[in-house]
């Protein structure tokens, strides 16, 4: 059996560590970005790329209070719908890239105080009425998604399929599906962009591997 790796991407941590390490972009461009990223990891070891698997859930499309603004701000006309619809749509034009998408929970949307302008508050360096619209954020949850991914783990490993699997993602909810893929004789490499990594997902990977500085492929944060 020829070396394939499957490359399996939790989309939500990778845009957000993404917007982090390489600033803004548009949907096309941050689109590329991910493809340039993701062969990098093959490029890196000569294997063969069996397929990338990109997971995420449908941007949310309803109505929603704003705690500072006290108006109703309807997210299915906002910039990040439209972004995360284009997005997705220029992921389904690469070559060998699977969209997975779970769905959004039906309870629990609304806006959160970012951790950062909370400290402020603690520390008591800004007042509430400081406070502007952007110290805020869409608090979303995800249903389906870690399931999504395990399910994939597992049929990858039972079905032979790769002898590699490559998780951008920092989480460690995919701690049984990759104990399951070690048995079964993957190489589990785990790539969280340079984020800190919980200490259970050490003891249950076979390898850490990060691009996220790698200048010659990868533009330079803005």
């Amino acid at each position: 059996m020829e070396d394939k790796t499957a490359i399996l991407i939790d989309g939500d941590y990778y845009i957000r560590r993404a917007r982090s390490l390489f600033g803004q972009k548009d949907a096309k461009d941050r689109a590329k970005e991910l493809e340039n990223y993701c062969s990098l990891h093959i490029k890196d070891g000569k294997r063969h790329l069996y397929r990338v698997f990109y997971y995420d859930c449908p941007p949310l499309d309803r109505t929603v209070f704003h705690p500072l603004t006290r108006k109703h701000i309807n997210l299915g006309k906002s910039d990040m719908y439209a972004w995360r619809n284009a997005f997705f749509k220029a992921l389904l034009s690469k070559r060998k890239f699977a969209l997975r998408l779970g769905r959004l929970s039906d309870l629990g949307h609304g806006y959160k105080l970012n951790p950062d302008a909370v400290k402020k508050l603690c520390e008591k360096k800004i007042t509430i009425d400081d406070l502007k619209e952007s110290d805020f954020s869409i608090e979303i949850e995800q249903k389906g998604v870690d399931m999504r991914i395990g399910i994939d783990i597992a049929h990858l490993a039972y079905k032979r399929l790769v002898t590699q699997i490559i998780l951008i993602s920092g989480d460690s909810d995919f701690v049984p599906a990759a104990k399951l893929a070690r048995r079964e004789g993957i190489d589990i490499i785990l790539d969280p962009m340079g984020s800190h990594i919980a200490e259970d997902l050490w003891t249950h990977i076979d390898g850490l591997k990060s691009h996220w500085n790698d200048k010659q492929v990868l533009p330079q944060k803005s």
